[in-house]
């Protein structure tokens, strides 16, 4: 059997806050469809020149009573940066609670505004410890 990824789609209450979000990781819109008769949009977005491996949201027009839940069931998204003290800060300045910092200079994760457990991962090795995250506590879940 061949079989092949194609993409990841997750359910969104705020097509703007949640592109936004996906932005501030670096994910370029690749492909969006407005899917009139059926009143949903789909916007695919994925890492710059990776475009067969995007996230696929998808935006009911007329509301999702059950966003944003827990979405732990899902699991998560994974995505590796080059510098991952530097991602988290852009997001922390941006107001995204980091929920695991990178404390261990490896790996952090982070909720989109749709709840979606998102995790980052620092490229090749761990960086050293560095402050503020070396000693920042978890916040929430993720």
């Amino acid at each position: 059997m061949n079989i092949r990824y194609l993409h990841t789609m997750v359910r969104v209450k705020d097509l703007e806050a949640t592109t936004g979000f996906f932005r501030l990781l670096g994910l370029e819109e690749t492909r969006r469809i407005d899917n009139e008769k059926g009143r949903f949009t789909l916007v695919f977005m994925a890492p710059p020149g990776q475009p067969e491996c995007p996230v696929e949201l998808t935006y009911n027009w007329d509301g999702d009573e059950g966003l944003p839940s827990d979405s732990r069931h899902f699991g998560h998204l994974a995505y590796r940066t080059a510098d991952i003290y530097k991602l988290c800060q852009t997001l922390m300045d941006a107001g995204i609670t980091i929920n695991r910092p990178p404390r261990d200079g490896h790996m952090a994760f982070v909720r989109s505004p749709d709840n979606v457990s998102i995790e980052l991962l620092q490229e090749g090795d761990a960086l050293p410890p560095q402050e503020p995250w070396a000693s920042m506590e978890n916040t929430g879940h993720w």
